[in-house]
């Protein structure tokens, strides 16, 4: 008789956590100006969606919640915890904004999905995302969150996917031309209880591929509700997968009903450049895209709410990799991995713009929003994941033959 599911034994003494706490205050005495900053020249609303994209950063960083390396040890070798915490993050979230979402309306404020036109710019696109993820070693979350955490090849990784979105937002007139269909959302075309039905099934469908794959491979699974060397500690971590897909589903509706949307990260890396690319003299205000975002475009970043949580999940992620005791930045980096976080850091950023969103936008919040392009995004996705695995060692990248504390 199999065991059905095994996770790790604790030791019989762990060493106390050694806090590192000067970056540890660093975090929280600029999340705490940040708050009072944004209350007095934007709004509360905003300050308080500050401190939920700071809640985010910790969730992900004490879960270690990544797509990246999640979708790679199941290619690699078929250990499916990652997606099968993936598929149960997914089926709370649209339990959560489905109903919210066909009402159009969540405590008073108007509420929408993120519902965008599926067609070729979003395959390829979340193609391309799917490859840059393995190279520069994380998706847009996963990056946001290994900066913060101190991960110095991410900064370099960050810096090319800001890059590749702006310089896809140079051609993107053309790519948004390509054949597609309308904007869908599944909720108001099937109504809630058969988009609920659909969703759910999909999702049991595809935690039931990776538990037969993974049994049939090892003869056991690796349970996500409990994978930690550590007894768990809510404010120093680590959290179990099933803990952080719980966090990051109610942060999330936290934002539907603050923001009016669901969570987003990459517009804001778009905005970052091109402000940047402005600001030496460049011309994105011809852009068709940016004609199109011209308000964004001249408003200060304050008032950017994905530009407000972003910062604040990086800064949310340092204060736990402090707590942790995990900050420690290592300087040298490989030139091959270097290579690898150049070109997969363009890659995250072209394929994002193309595809309508990342990770986040297009995949988590996509689904909960209940668009058809998402569905279209994560197989396309997935198999740009898979090749990139592929590439890894090409670029001196280690391929996992099993989940470890790491989104990369």
């Amino acid at each position: 008789m199999s065991n059905p599911a095994s996770t790790l034994s604790y030791p019989a003494a762990l060493p106390p956590i050694q806090i590192n706490r000067k970056p540890l205050w660093v975090a929280l005495a600029l999340l705490a100006i940040g708050a009072v900053y944004l209350t007095q020249s934007v709004s509360l609303r905003q300050s308080a969606l500050w401190i939920i994209g700071a809640l985010l950063g910790v969730a992900l960083y004490h879960a270690s919640f990544g797509f990246t390396q999640a979708w790679r040890v199941f290619v690699a070798d078929r250990r499916g915890a990652g997606l099968r915490a993936q598929m149960f993050m997914l089926a709370l979230g649209v339990l959560l904004f489905f109903p919210v979402l066909s009402q159009g309306s969540l405590f008073g404020q108007p509420v929408n999905g993120f519902v965008s036109p599926p067609g070729v710019s979003v395959v390829l696109g979340a193609f391309l995302f799917g490859i840059g993820m393995q190279l520069g070693g994380g998706c847009a979350s996963g990056t946001l969150f290994a900066v913060g955490g101190g991960n110095t090849r991410m900064i370099v990784t960050l810096v090319f996917f800001i890059i590749g979105s702006v310089i896809a937002t140079a051609n993107f007139d053309w790519w948004s031309n390509l054949p597609a269909m309308a904007p869908t959302s599944l909720v108001k075309t099937w109504g809630v209880g058969t988009a609920l039905a659909a969703n759910l099934a999909v999702f049991a469908f595809i935690a039931w591929v990776t538990t037969v794959l993974e049994k049939r491979r090892h003869g056991h699974l690796i349970s996500f509700a409990s994978r930690t060397a550590r007894p768990a500690s809510f404010l120093q971590g680590p959290w179990s997968l099933l803990w952080g897909g719980v966090a990051l589903v109610l942060l999330n509706f936290a934002t539907l009903a603050l923001a009016g949307r669901p969570w987003g990260i990459t517009s804001a890396f778009a905005l970052w450049g091109a402000k940047a690319y402005d600001a030496i003299g460049g011309d994105v205000a011809s852009w068709t895209y940016w004609a199109k975002q011209a308000a964004s475009l001249n408003a200060p970043l304050r008032q950017d709410v994905t530009t407000v949580m972003d910062i604040g999940l990086m800064l949310g992620a340092l204060a736990a990799a402090s707590a942790a005791g995990k900050f420690a930045p290592i300087w040298k980096v490989p030139a091959r991995s270097l290579a690898g976080a150049v070109i997969g850091g363009l890659l995250l950023g072209y394929g994002a713009r193309l595809a309508f969103g990342c990770n986040i936008g297009a995949y988590f919040s996509g689904i909960l929003s209940g668009s058809l392009h998402a569905w279209l995004w994560l197989p396309a996705a997935f198999v740009g994941s898979a090749l990139g695995v592929r590439l890894r060692p090409l670029f001196g990248l280690a391929v996992e033959k099993t989940p470890a504390a790491s989104s990369c």
